[in-house]
């Protein structure tokens, strides 16, 4: 190891030189200046030049007592160690010492000995070296634990434990781009890199949401021919699913299994969300069988996640065959499985079961919420059960849950459908009286009830409390002329003009067909 004095000597003290020969070349390394360290590695340089503008300490301006009780004090310039004299010489005796003195934080003794035994041509056994860079990482002596890191890689000493710990505290103090350069620079210097370095990168890509860059780990380290760990897919999975990436955690997975390889629980479970959200739900329900038959015992979550993909995909009944497997497993269903095992009946048009199993829900200790009741709502809208859906209503009302505007919408809308519009109004009355606000949905569809009631008053009294729109006049047109009131479909046209909003494509059809064929349409 070379470590350079001003006057270009280097300062070189082998085993077995004499006592003699040893006291004279103490003497004359005595007289030089501090030693520096030659820098090689242009990225790990800035990165030691950046990270810390701090006074430096040099072991010249420390007294002996500071020495010993340096553990209080961080060094930041390696550039200020002078090697020392060294009575003893074998390596593994100077190793045990610099070990200790790395646990103990003895910083700046542990620089000096290490100094000086890079001075004598003595090498630290590798268990000593990453004991000193972690001793200094640990204390924020980045800069000088990249020196020594600098130093370990040229004299070949530097082993994949090491540049996991550099790799780990650059990307603490610096950030994941900083632990990218080093690597990339290490990279395409050492051949000896193993998955464990390689999972620490991606470790630390994960941690900051760079699936780009893991997924390049990924791809170099096939392109090395190095086999991945149950621990590097485990991270690529995790990463992919995190940052939105289900086609490459998918990939990953299959790698993983046709490497011989068994996923974990947590793999497992990432997978059958990701099938989840893609709708994938032959891939989610083999993965789930997988975990079965490996003899993982699946929580609520991922039995909810998969009922929830089958529920999805329109396959009620495996829906409800999971949720056999999960009563017989001893858990409990909570609101998220009654949510998918509902929203899976109304989907595949079992209007009828749904009800049902609101009623089931109803009556058990689960408390109901106002996306169960809806989904209750649509359905007795679809079955045209208004009767159903006043129930549902004033049971929400009396267990005091928020009821939004979108329950009263399907209440009105339920009773459009049973042709039930003075129910729909006093249903309208009922919510401007307990201050919930109506939206747009509410008042087209309170329209078409009265209009098809043939409550024109309160048709009348709807558009003069609510504010002019385009979509309320077109709406109201439209219904005039299907009953046969194109006289009054045209005044209102006419206003709908005046008030300067425009009438869409099927008013303006009606309006024509008035207009050309006026004996087919009736005069009020």
């Amino acid at each position: 190891m070379e470590l350079q004095a001003s006057c270009g000597v280097v300062l070189s003290i082998r085993r077995g030189s004499s006592r003699k020969e040893q006291i004279a070349l103490k003497s004359d390394a005595a007289s030089l200046p501090p030693l520096h360290l030659r820098r090689s590695s242009s990225s790990i340089a800035n990165c030691r030049r950046n990270f810390n503008n701090s006074t430096s300490i040099s072991a010249a301006s420390c007294s002996e007592s500071s020495l010993e009780e340096f553990s209080t004090v961080r060094p930041s310039q390696l550039s200020g160690i002078k090697p020392q004299y060294l009575e003893e010489t074998d390596d593994s005796v100077l190793s045990e010492r610099l070990l200790k003195l790395c646990r103990n934080n003895k910083i700046l003794s542990a620089l000096e000995l290490f100094a000086s035994m890079s001075a004598l041509g003595i090498k630290p056994n590798s268990h000593a070296c990453n004991s000193l860079i972690a001793c200094l990482t640990r204390n924020n002596c980045i800069d000088d634990a990249l020196a020594v890191f600098e130093i370990l890689r040229r004299e070949k000493l530097a082993t994949e434990h090491t540049f996991s710990i550099v790799l780990k505290a650059v990307a603490e103090a610096k950030g994941c781009r900083s632990a990218v350069e080093i690597f990339s620079e290490v990279e395409s210097e050492e051949n000896k890199l193993d998955t464990v370095v390689y999972n620490t990168m991606i470790s630390i890509c994960g941690r900051s949401k760079n699936w780009i860059e893991a997924e390049r780990l990924w791809n170099r380290l096939r392109q090395r021919d190095c086999a991945g760990s149950i621990l590097t897919y485990r991270l690529l999975i995790s990463i992919f699913v995190q940052c939105g990436q289900p086609e490459l955690a998918l990939s990953a997975y299959d790698e993983m299994i046709k490497n011989g390889l068994q996923p974990d629980e947590d793999s497992m479970k990432g997978i059958i969300s990701v099938c989840t959200k893609e709708g994938n739900w032959r891939s989610g329900l083999a993965v789930f069988n997988q975990m079965i038959n490996s003899g993982v015992q699946p929580n609520a979550v991922a039995f909810n996640s998969i009922i929830n993909c089958l529920g999805k995909a329109g396959e009620t009944d495996q829906a409800f065959k999971i949720y056999d497997l999960m009563k017989n497993a001893g858990l409990s269903p909570d609101v998220y499985t009654w949510t998918a095992l509902l929203n899976s009946l109304y989907r595949s048009g079992r209007y009828s079961d749904a009800l049902r199993l609101f009623e089931f829900i109803s009556k058990g200790d689960e408390e109901l919420n106002p996306h169960l009741c809806n989904v209750a709502l649509m359905s007795c809208q679809r079955l045209r059960r208004w009767d159903r859906s006043l129930q549902i209503l004033w049971k929400m009302e009396e267990s005091e849950m928020y009821v939004p505007p979108e329950s009263y919408n399907l209440v009105i809308l339920a009773c459009e459908r049973a042709n039930q519009a003075k129910v729909a109004v006093e249903v309208y009355e009922h919510m401007i009286h307990r201050k919930c606000v109506p939206d747009t949905f509410t008042h087209l569809s309170l329209i078409r009830a009265c209009i098809w009631g043939s409550l024109w008053a309160e048709v009348d009294g709807l558009l003069k409390r609510v504010e002019p729109s385009a979509s309320l006049y077109n709406t109201i047109i439209q219904g005039l002329f299907l009953r046969g009131k194109a006289g009054s479909a045209k005044k209102l046209y006419e206003k709908l003009r005046a008030n300067g909003l425009e009438p869409d494509g099927k008013t303006r059809a009606l309006m024509l067909q008035y207009s050309s064929e006026k004996p087919k349409f009736g005069r009020n």
